[in-house]
């Protein structure tokens, strides 16, 4: 584990009841205040055994940082410091949009959990743009993921995905499309089959020439079997690089925090089953033809070692460092190389669907 995650760590330990007695959404931006000012990257965790290949990508090591964290992109510079193999930035929408009405972002102490309604509240992508474009003149020593979205008031929502892929996709290494947030109404809906298939068009159709990326999709975890086999075959179909498995569910299992009615998607402890199980569900979907990316519930080196040997070549983390603090990404690095030499696995992509 790097020096900087560590003294990260200890200094999170101290002020951790000061920033959980804090407004949630104030201690997030109190958190972004703090990490700006950080010098750039230079150099990631990584090792023979955590290098991993992804869509023509190298990827130091295969825990990311969810978006969400870093909407507008203003700390991405900086996250490799704690680990982060990979950063996904946004979610970013064409148009400024302040989200939904505050309070929005809710911690469950008791469940180590978050519950959220942000509604893609971001700058925009304009903005966004020029951030990382003066990142790309300087460098980044990890691979950078813009995730887009639509504008919750948008007249043409497929059109916003092209907009946002015609903006961004010179500027990352790969696009994730988001339709799977609960908290913009109607929006899940484009993961039905024939929406799906006209978004997917329209986004390729709106890459640069000389400038497509590769194109991951984010699910919602709430999916019936039969809308898991429609994905996956339209996934396939549309040469997809990747799914991300899954963003927040409006489920409600047993919860103790008094925040457990209110409306959003929930995120945390909770959900790591149901994410896991659909880590299952896409990879026996797909036959282990489709590449997978797990997120939800990550907070440990073996929660991450299992969603690996169950079908995932990356894992993505976000709020459980609310809980387990900023080194979270770097613990779980270096415990993935330590349970990959306990089983018998030279790197630990060899691992990817070795739990079939």
């Amino acid at each position: 584990m790097s020096l900087f995650a560590s003294a990260a760590d200890a200094a999170y330990a101290l002020v951790r009841p000061l920033v959980h007695a804090t407004d949630g959404e104030a201690a997030h931006n109190l958190t972004l205040n703090a990490l700006q000012p950080l010098p750039r990257a230079r150099h990631a965790l990584t090792s023979a055994a955590l290098a991993t290949e992804l869509a023509g990508l190298h990827f130091p090591n295969p825990v990311g940082l969810a978006p969400g964290f870093d909407k507008d992109a203003r700390v991405a510079h900086a996250m490799p410091h704690f680990g982060f193999g990979f950063v996904e930035v946004g979610t970013l929408t064409p148009l400024p949009q302040e989200g939904n009405p505050r309070p929005r972002l809710f911690r469950l102490v008791e469940d180590r959990a978050v519950i959220n309604r942000m509604g893609f509240n971001n700058g925009g992508q304009e903005k966004a743009a020029e951030r990382i474009a003066c990142l790309r003149r300087y460098g980044l020593p990890v691979p950078l993921g813009i995730n887009i979205g639509a504008n919750k008031d948008s007249a043409d929502r497929i059109a916003d995905y092209a907009k946002g892929a015609t903006a961004m996709a010179p500027l990352a290494d790969y696009l994730t499309v988001n339709i799977s947030s609960p908290n913009t109404p109607g929006l899940r809906a484009l993961q039905d089959k024939g929406a799906l298939e006209a978004l997917l068009d329209g986004v390729a159709a709106a890459q640069p020439a000389g400038a497509a990326r590769p194109v991951f999709l984010k699910v919602a975890p709430d999916l019936e079997p039969a809308d898991i086999d429609d994905i996956v075959a339209v996934a396939l179909d549309k040469g997809l690089a990747a799914v991300i498995v899954s963003n927040t569910t409006i489920a409600r299992p047993p919860l103790a925090s008094r925040h457990a009615g209110e409306a959003g998607g929930l995120s945390g402890a909770p959900l790591a089953e149901l994410a896991l199980r659909r880590v299952k569900d896409f990879r026996a979907a797909s036959g282990g033809k489709l590449p997978l990316v797990a997120a939800g519930g990550v907070a440990s080196p073996e929660q991450a070692w299992d969603r690996i040997r169950a079908g995932a070549s990356l894992v993505q983390i976000y709020s459980a460092m609310v809980y387990e603090g900023p080194g979270l990404a770097a613990r779980i690095a270096r415990g993935l190389e330590r349970l990959a030499a306990r089983d018998g696995f030279a790197r630990v992509a060899d691992a990817v669907g070795a739990g079939e």
